[in-house]
């Protein structure tokens, strides 16, 4: 499997999502993010793009949200319970398998995500990473787990010019949580989901700078 080349594929369609304002219909909006939607091109759901601003430099922000092994997002992320590096493809581009708990009043089961995934640093100073699912030997289908496929998504970690206390975090959600859950359940699961990433992602930022 082309690991590489569809980790770096993903990450094209973050650069392209995040250039095309098209489409895109507000669906949550609270003092910290703003949440729309518009329906995907790569399954039968929708892909969530949300933008605010978190009160730290790039640097804090990518710290906590990099999708590295040992690192701080399992740590404050509610909605991540585990995550590993399965495979280092090279230094940018690794597969990796995120397990996630039960949610909705457990009425979602716990989840398994395998996918590659990019970290890219821009010329502007913008951190990215994207992902997107993929079959991996060293990953069968685990029994306590459905098993969830995310579509090209990602983050990217911008700074804002004169303002270095402050970062405009920019993200694209696109899963299919599989299994056979109503599809009015998982319209209203996600961008909640998505509004609490973000509020527990800046009272992370404040904790690990404390």
């Amino acid at each position: 499997m082309d690991y590489v080349g569809l980790a770096e594929s993903a990450a094209e369609k973050m650069r392209l999502y995040r250039q095309d304002p098209s489409g895109w219909r507000v669906c949550q909006s609270t003092g910290e993010v703003s949440v729309s939607w518009r329906p995907s091109a790569e399954f039968a759901g929708n892909v969530y793009r949300a933008e605010g601003v978190v009160p730290a430099d790039p640097q804090e922000v990518w710290e906590c949200i990099k999708p590295v092994a040992g690192g701080r997002r399992t740590k404050w992320d509610k909605t991540v319970k585990d995550f590993e590096v399965v495979e280092a493809i090279s230094d940018t581009v690794s597969v990796c398998r995120t397990t996630t708990p039960s949610a909705f009043v457990k009425i979602i089961s716990p989840r398994e995500f395998v996918d590659v995934v990019l970290i890219e640093q821009c010329e502007d100073g913008t951190m990215l990473s994207a992902a997107t699912n993929v079959e991996h030997p060293l990953c069968p289908p685990q029994p306590n787990f459905v098993r969830g496929f995310n579509y090209p998504c990602g983050c990217f970690c911008i700074p804002i010019p004169g303002e270095p206390d402050r970062t405009q975090l920019l993200s694209f959600f696109q899963t299919d949580l599989g299994g056979y859950l109503p599809q009015t359940m998982v319209d209203s699961f996600f961008p909640a989901s998505i509004a609490g990433f973000y509020s527990n992602l800046t009272k992370a930022v404040k904790a690990f700078k404390a």
